[in-house]
């Protein structure tokens, strides 16, 4: 299993680094088997399997149940797991509690949260605590209202000076890496450079250290994706054939055929 010091040196290898952001046992056993290198159990679950609007209904417990799942599910890959809105930001004593949970019940390997300068001494802390953390900034889909929406980030010169002056802050206060979200290529190049420690990007074009994609996204599930998403499959397509193929079987009894019986 990969550790943190494994990814701070494929960026001073200049290797990239492949991170999938899933939630259940059966798709994190597929990723398992790919060779991803790391997994993240984001909080975006709630848009994908349970149908939220936003990211911010996701509860703890509801991080934890799914992260459980996904480390039985690739029990030798590095796991990171979001933390979710209002679990850290209230305190440094609520944000270790809550991170200890996750890493305690879960077994994963980091926590990841979202913020700058704001988040610093909260991060500081978890790290104190022996807790491994992933920053991200850019678009920041706990903080959607305040953004005024899902929109790239860092596009006025105040806004990619605060980026990157944040990058640096997160990285002081001892990020193993950070997430750059829905940021202009230009911008994220400067940010990667700019730290020491590697960034993944998710719509920040391919200058960062590595790529995150959501497993669901970028296998076809959805009528439509984001402009950052590439569909290796059509799984949708792929599944409704399938259903459709069953559903004809069954109404013409073709199956179940001797061979699938006992």
């Amino acid at each position: 299993m990969k550790t943190i010091h494994d990814f701070i040196k494929a960026k001073e290898n200049k290797e990239k680094i492949c991170m999938i952001s899933t939630y259940e046992y059966w798709s994190a056993k597929i990723c398992e088997e790919a060779g991803v290198d790391c997994i993240l159990v984001g909080d975006s679950v709630g848009m994908v399997d349970a149908g939220y609007e936003t990211t911010l209904p996701v509860t703890l417990d509801e991080i934890i149940y799914h992260s459980k799942a996904v480390r039985r599910g690739a029990p030798n890959t590095f796991i990171i797991s979001d933390m979710p809105f209002l679990s850290y930001q209230t305190s440094k004593e609520e944000a270790v509690k809550n991170a200890g949970r996750i890493m305690k019940e879960a077994c994963v390997n980091a926590v990841k949260v979202e913020g700058g300068e704001e988040i610093a001494s909260i991060i500081e802390k978890l790290v104190n605590s022996g807790i491994p953390v992933m920053g991200h900034l850019g678009l920041t889909p706990q903080s959607v209202h305040a953004l005024g929406g899902y929109k790239v980030q860092g596009k006025t010169e105040e806004s990619r000076k605060k980026l990157i002056k944040d990058a640096k802050i997160l990285e002081q206060a001892g990020v193993f890496a950070i997430v750059l979200e829905a940021v202009p290529k230009d911008l994220a190049a400067e940010i990667t450079d700019f730290v020491d420690v590697p960034t993944i990007g998710i719509g920040a074009c391919n200058e960062t250290d590595g790529q995150v994609l959501v497993f669901h996204d970028m296998m076809g599930f959805f009528d439509k994706s984001p402009k950052f998403v590439k569909r290796y499959v059509e799984g949708k397509k792929l599944f409704l054939d399938g259903l459709s193929k069953f559903k004809e079987e069954v109404k013409t009894g073709k199956f179940p055929s001797d061979e699938y019986c006992y």
